[in-house]
């Protein structure tokens, strides 16, 4: 058995299908299934059970030397959230207690932690477990994951192999139910189907020119992808970024996007919102050494490849 939470959202359910397609099919499929449009992401892929997100601490417990491996993926991951009860008991508490069934039952572990977590990126984004405590998120949806991962590094008893992937931008299949806080790149699409143009924020750092604020944008693909070469590898625990490794601009990201959809370029700006302009980061990116020296060699795609891919693929 392969446990994947958070499995009819974007990242677990690309996860159960390219376990699937590895021919690893005995799935423990574990989420809310309440909402009807994201149960679509697992339509016709191989799964075992599906378990409520709120049964599941008990049934690995219950369950726990069936299980081989575990992909904790899911949690609460809207950043404008501000319910930090909920977000400690959903992203905090829970983590810990899949962790301590893990060590129980022996089972490995790979979680999803954020990039979130590196706030302005004052101490930059580099994924060294000595600089982890002294991050500083902007949200209480990245403090949520910067407060396990401090507490897992902190904890004498760890399950046997685990990692904590910092996620950077992920974009790709089956983000659609995540309304606002979807990639740029579903956002341009559909903003660019309905008015064949694109508004994105204006700067308001006078270090940055308007659409030329970066971030480390990364294919879902090869998100999945590292997650079953670790799954595989089965050593080197620790926290990794995961990312492309490589910033580009918003402007970057548009301008694929008109590409991919063969129409014109038309892009204008508008204020970035206040509810967020004072939180907003005006550059990512992922340092991936230290992945790569644990021997993760595979090429991460391009964003005009992976841009091109999700429109030509799964948009168009």
């Amino acid at each position: 058995m392969i446990v994947v939470t958070g499995a009819v959202g974007f990242i677990g359910s690309q996860l159960i299908e390219k376990l699937n397609n590895e021919n690893f099919n005995d799935i423990i499929a574990v989420d809310n299934f309440d909402r009807e449009d994201k149960n679509k992401n697992i339509a016709g892929l191989k799964i075992s059970k599906r378990i409520d997100r709120d049964q599941f601490i008990n049934w690995l417990d219950l369950n726990g030397q069936k299980v081989e491996f575990i992909f904790h993926i899911g949690a609460k991951t809207d950043t404008t959230l501000f319910d930090v009860e909920l977000l400690t008991k959903m992203n905090t508490e829970y983590t810990k207690s899949v962790w301590k069934l893990c060590i129980k039952h022996q089972i490995p572990l790979v979680y999803a932690s954020s990039a979130a977590t590196y706030g302005l990126g004052e101490f930059g984004y580099d994924d060294n477990e000595e600089e982890i405590p002294k991050l500083k998120p902007l949200n209480p949806y990245g403090q949520s994951k910067q407060d396990f991962d401090v507490w897992a590094l902190e904890q004498d008893k760890k399950p046997l192999f685990w990692v904590g992937l910092k996620f950077f931008n992920v974009y790709g299949p089956n983000e659609y139910h995540k309304g606002r806080m979807a990639s740029v790149v579903w956002h341009a699409y559909n903003q660019i189907k309905n008015t064949d143009a694109m508004k994105l924020f204006r700067s308001h750092n006078p270090e940055f020119k308007d659409g030329e604020q970066m971030r480390d944008f990364v294919y879902v693909k090869d998100v999945v992808d590292v997650c079953l070469w670790l799954m595989h590898h089965r050593k080197d625990s620790g926290i990794y970024n995961l990312g492309s490794g490589k910033a580009r601009t918003f402007l970057d990201l548009t301008k694929a996007v008109f590409k991919a959809m063969d129409k014109p370029e038309d892009i204008s700006f508008i204020d970035t919102p206040e509810d967020i302009r004072d939180k907003y980061q005006y550059f990512t990116e992922a340092n991936m050494s230290k992945l790569v020296s644990i021997g993760y060699n595979k090429k991460f795609h391009t964003l005009e490849e992976g841009v091109d891919d999700y429109i030509s693929k799964f948009l168009i």
